[in-house]
């Protein structure tokens, strides 16, 4: 793992990856950099204009790319349902799970979510089950297993999910709600990989987090409630502190492509989790709880509607 880099991702020629949020951030690094290795890539994005603007600049930046847009709004279930209905294809390669909000006032989404963990986890788990058929097929796959990578981040370490308040009902403190929603995509990722390995199935279900990255998450909050002087202050904690968005989604693009990576490992930078090449990170000990993996998977079942029938039987 040591000095890792993009150069270092393996021929993705013939894969199809699927990558959330991928209009700006992590998420257009993400892309971008799968489809220079040849993956055709779904760009799938809230905003279809923005999610335009994005394939138009990665095609100027790799010419010849196959990248397309397609609208996602994880925040909104029913979008869910439209986005991997409408999927073309049948075989699908690669999920990236990368959307997110961060540190957002109080609201809730379409169903009724708390805004935090409605797109950060329920969206995603969601999205996962539907598109699980497409992953879980092995025909003419070109490069092995398929992958869903989750990311999380290092502010998991905020808190342990509360199962008798997922949506932050008796009090929202954001940060807090945030370092739980980021505690549910490692809980998710490491009752997942237990699942599919119950089921026999040749897919790997594994976890990724950035460090400190400079992207729009940092001030999208702030700019929301029109806290100026706190958004001025998180950009510029991004300019003196973070590293930039292509160093920072290297991790989630070793899990996506490197050889070898484990089911529910969690790479992340490997100096303090904050910067630096990919390296196995951190994790807190309650994202490894068994029964605790079991709750969530059964509440979001159930706040979803979304069963993931293919890995039962």
């Amino acid at each position: 793992m040591s000095g890792w880099s993009a150069h270092d991702i393996p021929d993705q020629s013939g894969r199809t990856a699927v990558v959330t949020g991928a209009n700006s951030g992590l998420g257009y690094v993400t892309a971008r950099e799968l489809a220079r290795k040849g993956a055709r890539v779904v760009l799938a994005c809230r905003s279809e204009t923005r999610g335009r603007d994005a394939v138009r600049r990665l095609l100027e930046e790799v010419p010849g790319a196959e990248a397309e847009v397609r609208r996602l709004d994880l925040g909104d279930l029913a979008s869910v349902r439209e986005f991997a209905d409408a999927l073309p294809y049948d075989r699908l390669d690669l999920l990236v799970n990368n959307a997110g909000v961060m540190a957002m006032p109080y609201g809730t989404t379409a169903d009724g979510f708390e805004t935090q963990f409605g797109v950060n986890h329920l969206g995603h788990f969601a999205l996962t089950g539907l598109l699980l058929p497409a992953l879980l097929t092995t025909r003419d796959r070109p490069a092995g297993a398929a992958r869903i990578v989750t990311v999380s981040s290092m502010a998991h370490l905020l808190g342990n999910i509360d199962p008798d308040d997922l949506n932050s009902e008796r009090k929202y403190r954001r940060w807090i709600a945030y370092g739980r929603t980021k505690t549910a995509n490692l809980l998710f990722t490491h009752e997942l990989a237990r699942r599919l390995a119950a089921a026999g199935a040749e897919v790997v279900a594994a976890a990724a987090h950035p460090g400190y990255a400079s992207t729009n998450l940092q001030t999208a909050g702030p700019r929301a409630e029109g806290r100026a002087v706190a958004e001025r202050l998180m950009a510029l904690g991004n300019r003196v502190f973070a590293q930039p968005a292509g160093a920072g989604a290297l991790p989630t693009l070793y899990a996506a492509t490197a050889p070898g990576v484990r089911p529910d490992s969690f790479t992340g930078p490997s100096l303090a989790m904050w910067r630096g090449a990919p390296a196995p990170s951190r994790r807190a000990p309650w994202t490894l709880d068994d029964r605790a993996g079991e709750r969530l998977w059964a509440a979001s079942e159930q706040l979803t509607g979304v069963s993931y029938e293919a890995l039962e039987g």
